[in-house]
């Protein structure tokens, strides 16, 4: 007696092109070509719903806190009285679940260049924005990232770039031009953090942000965290301010800030937003040459 062999339907992440993580998809929720970018939503029993555009991974139901924590709460905790925050990207809209956790904030601009990607995150990552899209504090604009700063009048404490690796749309968004706009968009004693890749895999985005953002800022450093589904060693997050006290803060004023939020964290805690700034060597080297 034979048996046929149990087709499995996968999806292969094509970020490097000789090595890369492949998901079991159980379901295929929803895919389309938006027009902007590829856009693919599936079910894997081990991350829960999964999204990827243009062949990269974006974000799973698993371990998106540790991203999304780490992406809002170390600026937002070392600025300390944060107002007004603008977010470029995130149309997943995890960055702005967790920045309105913030007491402190008035408004939070949303700068997302496809609208679709944030109605089809809505409906099968609900989880992600848990409402915030519909927060009387949030404003959300479907526009380019890079012309909206490049254009806008208005100045904001924390801006924080959460875009997709620098190819297809967001490319532009690890520009020198994208940087100028955010420099011009930042109130005095205001900080900038950016996605910047897997620093071991993509020490190249490292070295050009850090040559593109030093120019224009006191301050252009990087700091770092494991998210699991991004492989290949430690995310790391570009940082740029003119105020270089907002990386000194010692782990007391931080844990009094975080206490005084009242914020539940499932990764952040304020030892872990001090200890991310401790880079490793090889990317000390690759930023010093």
């Amino acid at each position: 007696m034979t048996t046929k062999a149990k087709t499995t339907n996968t999806y292969l992440e094509t970020l490097y092109p000789t090595w890369g993580q492949q998901f079991v998809m159980s379901e295929v929720l929803f895919e389309v070509d938006t027009g902007h970018q590829h856009l693919i939503i599936f079910k894997n029993d081990q991350w829960g719903t999964v999204m990827a555009l243009d062949g990269v991974i974006q974000t799973t139901e698993k371990d998106e806190f540790i991203y999304h924590e780490m992406m809002t709460h170390v600026p937002m905790f070392a600025h300390g009285n944060a107002k007004k925050v603008l977010i470029i990207g995130g149309g997943d809209g995890g960055i702005l679940r967790e920045v309105l956790k913030h007491p402190t904030v008035d408004t939070v601009t949303q700068v997302e260049i496809d609208q679709q990607v944030i109605d089809m995150c809505k409906q099968y990552l609900p989880k992600h924005s848990a409402g915030a899209f519909e927060h009387s504090k949030a404003n959300v604009v479907i526009a380019d990232g890079v012309d909206f700063v490049t254009d806008c009048t208005e100045k904001f404490d924390v801006i924080i770039s959460d875009s997709t690796d620098p190819i297809g749309p967001g490319e532009v968004l690890f520009t020198s031009r994208f940087y100028q706009g955010i420099q011009s968009c930042l109130n005095d004693g205001g900080l900038f953090v950016a996605q910047n890749g897997v620093s071991f895999m993509q020490a190249d985005e490292v070295t050009t942000t850090f040559k593109r953002l030093s120019p224009l800022f006191n301050e252009s450093s990087f700091y770092s965290a494991a998210v699991p589904t991004y492989v290949g060693g430690i995310m790391t997050f570009a940082w740029a301010t003119n105020d270089l006290s907002l990386k000194q803060q010692s782990v007391d004023v931080i844990r009094s800030r975080y206490d005084a939020a009242a914020i539940e964290t499932r990764f952040y805690t304020p030892e872990l937003h001090i200890g991310a700034f401790a880079l490793p060597k090889y990317l000390q080297q690759a930023i010093q040459a």
